[in-house]
């Protein structure tokens, strides 16, 4: 970055008038520096600034100051600190602050380069600016440090982190409480009991004497950064550390931390497939909050298996990738009832469709951008009630922001390498110590435990499909999660238990097949499926026939299939369907007419209203699902068919909702690109022309008839003579500027001008023209 120094900077600086001292050195700036600046800080350019004292001046306020030493790191700080203790800060001061006072004082902790690289970063962002023979920083930034003003500067007075974990397990429960109370509310106390001569036994004297509390005066003492953050759970930030943090990692084969993150994400597809099949058969109410109530999550928790937390995370995925929505489902569990439900959507059928490694890439990428903490489910609020899953309490606008931080932080390590998240929470509490208090040990652990869940982080390491979706490319984490995962197998292994065994994830149209007539016993990396008179029965009621069921087994099982399986297929086959059911509302039909005067003996008969209409058939009113339902529930097999006699798949579908247009959240700016940046630089430097500019005659327009003619007369003129004018100018959108322009052309209500700048031809209405004066 040039530092060129104007005369006038330095005698604007020595009347102590900084703020025109810093809008020519911004003028003086190059355009990609100008760019830069309002990448870095785009605050400033909303709206556009009229000229280079009013960008100036929203350099130095506050609120935008502010902002822009969010991201910077604990030498930057120092630097600033050094010259606000040098008085570069004090617009009054007569003599600013050479680069070289700046690297003297620091040299003994970093090297001149590096102090050097964190002016650089400082004057990028408008925060230092100056020549190296005059560096001034702008008055806010003393208010944005991140701890007590002297803090770099002077010599250190604290506790390490050991000494005050030491201290605090020694303190008394009282002591203890007076702490946490400081830690919580804020750092200074009034109490009596700081005064001189107070006994030694008081709690108080007791904690200034092992200094875990400052003395301010004879009634207010001060609780010292570093003890706070042992208690609030930070990472220890000590500002005389101006080098980051170097971690011990560990190092682990990358091939041994995907083959981990592929046994996660298995278990995850298969959790996520489960609380989808249970919400789906039965969606659970939403709470008049909105969120997922503890009873609905401990129903699903038992149907499923899954522990409750787990289950909390996979709920906020599954909604957050639109597989699970809020609303009225189809069909309705109460159809009296105007109550919402959570609920599969009608996108979750196509999500099971495709394969697995691009249904880990939907969830995955649904966590990364999801704008609330899944982790926090289960606290209290303010009010001492404990947060629902799903509820709008968890949202947080620095979910996304921190999420990314850390898991780009532990990215930057080699392939394979775990670190600790202590050691990174200390890592970006060292680059951002203003936002110190994102990375304390509970948010960096539970943040590194979800993305663990998600398969993205495995033995404390990034994997390689998770370092493939951090650097934004979805195909390639797909491509990588796919090695990952182990092949499909097409077998299983039959005992003579009735137990299938499928020793890895099957084949789709080999799980389903399954599934249809096994139930899962035990999941895992291998699969325990049950056989029962039930499961069987559930496979011929979807149109399946015996013999099908016996080739099932026979092709795709490596082990001899045992025989009690064929006697258990045979034996419900044989039962499977001799008595019929259909539509009259409903009938019930048997080739064997003993069979169906049992039925119309029996109790159910009662309850289904059977009424016999021929010695081989009885209709009910009842539909046909409850017929089937009772007469099962009674002990018989019977069958649904169709009006042509055909076995039909009555199986419960689940319920859905219509998959919603997800809002994208209007706290989340869009930034400005490169280019439009530079069409904003491009019209500042217009505007700054314009302001310096010499006018000779001028002409300014009320909106009559003779201020037009007027306008248009000296228009004309210079169109002839090609003249240069200066313009007062109001856009469709109000906001007024100046600039200076070649007309080409008057005509048809519009002035054609050459912008001298740009080089382009810009086109005005010339009823907005507010202003003509020929440039002399």
């Amino acid at each position: 970055m040039t530092d060129t120094a104007t005369s006038a900077g330095t005698g604007d600086a020595a009347a102590g008038a900084a703020g025109p001292a810093l809008a020519e050195w911004l003028a003086a700036r190059s355009d990609p520096e100008l760019v830069t600046l309002l990448e870095l800080r785009p605050d400033l350019a909303v709206p556009l600034p009229a000229s280079m004292a009013i960008l100036a001046a929203r350099t130095e306020q506050r609120a935008s100051v502010l902002r822009a030493t969010d991201e910077l790191d604990t030498l930057d700080f120092a630097v600033m600190e050094t010259l606000v203790v040098q008085g570069a800060a004090d617009g009054r001061r007569a003599e600013p602050v050479p680069v070289t006072r700046v690297r003297k004082l620091l040299r003994d902790r970093v090297p001149a380069a590096t102090v050097d690289a964190a002016l650089a970063k400082l004057r990028a962002r408008a925060i230092v600016w100056g020549p190296n023979t005059a560096l001034r920083l702008t008055t806010a930034a003393q208010e944005a440090l991140p701890w007590p003003l002297g803090s770099t500067t002077e010599l250190p007075d604290a506790l390490a982190e050991p000494e005050i974990v030491a201290a605090l397990a020694d303190s008394t429960p009282q002591e203890r409480g007076l702490l946490e109370k400081l830690a919580t509310t804020g750092p200074r106390g009034r109490t009596r009991d700081a005064a001189p001569g107070t006994p030694e036994d008081r709690p108080v004297q007791r904690l200034l004497a092992r200094r875990l509390l400052n003395w301010i005066d004879e009634e207010t003492v001060e609780l010292p950064v570093s003890v706070g953050q042992v208690l609030r759970g930070e990472p220890v930030t000590d500002p005389q550390a101006l080098t980051p943090p170097r971690p011990e990692p560990i190092k682990h084969s990358p091939a041994d931390v995907n083959a981990a993150a592929a046994g996660e994400v298995g278990e995850l597809l298969r959790h996520g497939t489960s609380i989808l099949d249970a919400l789906g058969q039965n969606p659970a109410p939403a709470l008049r909050s909105g969120g997922l109530g503890v009873r609905e999550l401990r129903r699903v928790a038992k149907q499923t298996g899954i522990d409750e937390a787990r289950l909390g995370l996979l709920a906020e995925i599954l909604a957050a990738a639109r597989l699970l929505d809020k609303g009225t489902p189809e069909p309705p569990p109460d159809p009296d009832s105007t109550d919402d439900y959570w609920a599969p959507t009608t996108t979750t059928d196509a999500w099971l469709a495709v394969v697995p490694p691009r249904r880990w890439v939907v969830l995955a990428q649904a966590w990364l951008e999801l704008d609330r903490f899944p982790w926090m489910i289960g606290l209290r609020d303010a009010n001492d009630k404990p947060l629902a899953a799903l509820s709008a309490e968890l949202r947080n606008v620095h979910a996304v922001r921190d999420r990314h931080t850390i898991l780009r932080a532990l990215a930057e390590y080699p392939s394979g390498t775990e670190v600790s998240a202590a050691d990174l929470g200390r890592v970006l509490a060292w680059r951002q110590p203003r936002w110190r208090r994102h990375y304390r040990l509970e948010a960096v652990e539970r943040t590194l435990a979800e993305a663990q869940a998600l398969g993205l982080v495995a033995r404390g390491a990034v994997t390689s499909a998770g370092r493939a979706l951090l650097h934004g490319s979805p195909e390639d984490a797909e491509s990588e999660m796919n090695s990952a995962l182990p092949d499909p197998v097409d077998h299983v292994l039959v005992q003579a238990d009735l137990t299938v065994i499928a020793p890895g994830p099957l084949t789709p149209e080999l799980q389903d097949r399954v599934s249809l007539v096994a139930d899962v016993e035990s999941a895992g990396a291998a699969t325990v499926y049950r056989i029962s008179d039930t499961s069987v029965r559930r496979a011929l009621d979807a149109g399946a026939t015996a013999a099908e069921l016996h080739n099932l087994f026979t092709t795709h099982s490596r082990t001899p299939v045992p025989q009690s399986l064929t006697y258990l297929i045979d034996d419900v086959a044989r039962r499977h369907g001799r008595l019929r059911a259909g539509m009259a509302q409903s009938f019930v039909r048997s080739e064997d007419p003993a069979l169906l005067a049992e039925v119309l003996a029996a109790p159910v008969a009662g309850a289904l209203a059977l009424r016999a209409v021929a010695p081989t058939v009885a209709i009910s009113q009842a539909p046909l699902g409850e017929v089937l339902e009772h007469l099962r529930a009674a002990g018989f097999s019977p069958a649904g068919e169709d009006s042509s006699g055909v076995i039909v798949d009555l199986r419960p579908r689940g319920a859905r909702i219509s998959a919603r247009q997800q809002q994208r959240p209007n706290w989340r700016p869009n930034p400005p690109s490169t280019e439009q940046l530079r069409s904003l630089v491009a019209e500042l430097r217009a505007s700054e022309r314009a302001a310096h500019a010499r006018p000779g005659q001028a002409v300014r327009s009320d909106g009559s008839r003779t201020s037009t003619a007027a306008t248009l007369n000296l228009l004309q003129l210079a169109a002839r003579t090609r003249r240069p004018v200066h313009i007062g100018y109001v856009d469709a959108s109000g906001v007024a500027s100046q600039r200076v322009v070649e007309p080409l052309k008057v005509g048809g209500g519009q002035l054609d001008a050459l912008d001298p700048v740009t080089g382009a031809v810009r086109h005005f209405t010339l009823h907005r023209i507010a202003s003509v004066a020929l440039v002399e």
